[in-house]
């Protein structure tokens, strides 16, 4: 089992294969399978045939999932995609924090 260091609506950057340097925003997170689905990265194609929920049939885009081993939160200060810490705050709540610069990654 692998640590899970992105959340859903979190903006992440992929950081190797075929992707790599695109960001996006984290669509869903499937803890069972270590994969994240980005918006906008890994785009594949299905062909559908017309059924009685989608009427129109043909080539449907939509995103693949990624290892979540290859997406690394983006700094809001950094700017760049940054390994994640955890820090305990005085009230007892622990937040992300980037690693290259100490910026809190959590809002609140």
């Amino acid at each position: 089992m692998q640590a899970i260091h992105v959340r859903r609506g979190d903006t992440v950057g992929v950081i190797t294969g075929r992707e790599r340097g695109k960001r996006g925003k984290v669509l869903r997170v499937l803890t069972d399978k270590g994969r994240v689905v980005v918006e906008h990265v890994n785009m594949l194609k299905r062909h559908q045939r017309p059924t009685q929920k989608l009427r129109q049939g043909g080539i449907i885009e939509r995103e693949g999932p990624l290892a979540l081993s290859n997406v690394l939160p983006i700094c809001a200060r950094c700017d760049k995609p940054s390994r994640t810490g955890i820090k305990t705050l005085a009230d007892g709540r622990k937040i992300r924090i980037c690693k290259r610069c100490g910026e809190a990654i959590d809002k609140g």
